[in-house]
């Protein structure tokens, strides 16, 4: 389960942070997770309430904003949001297409005392 070595990343990132802004306590991780990024929600939730214990992020709220993908259609020039994984536009059917956004999993906010 590869969540736990995402979830050791975060951790280190986010006491990295807190060094760098003389921080005491994280009270608030907010990411980003892409549903083509590979980290399973449920799975990276349990991991993180596991290892977060007896560090900075030990009390911190962990939300989760689920990502989904975001194309660009080369034929007709429009932005458009998959709602199944049908990489055809869903204007001209074209399929010259091109991901912008869902494929990744990003730490978008930490709160700090």
């Amino acid at each position: 389960m590869h969540e736990y070595s995402i979830v050791q990343a975060l951790l280190d990132q986010c006491e990295r942070h807190a060094r760098d802004n003389n921080a005491e306590k994280i009270t608030k991780i907010e990411v980003k997770i892409g549903v083509l990024s590979g980290v399973e929600p449920h799975l990276l939730e349990t991991a993180f309430n596991t290892f977060k214990e007896k560090t900075i992020c030990e009390e911190a709220d962990f939300v989760m904003n689920i990502q989904p993908v975001v194309v660009y259609c080369s034929e007709c020039k429009k932005e458009f949001t998959l709602k199944k994984h049908d990489y055809a536009c869903p204007e001209c059917q074209g399929n010259l297409v091109k991901i912008l956004d869902g494929e990744d999993m990003l730490l978008m906010r930490l709160e700090m005392e």
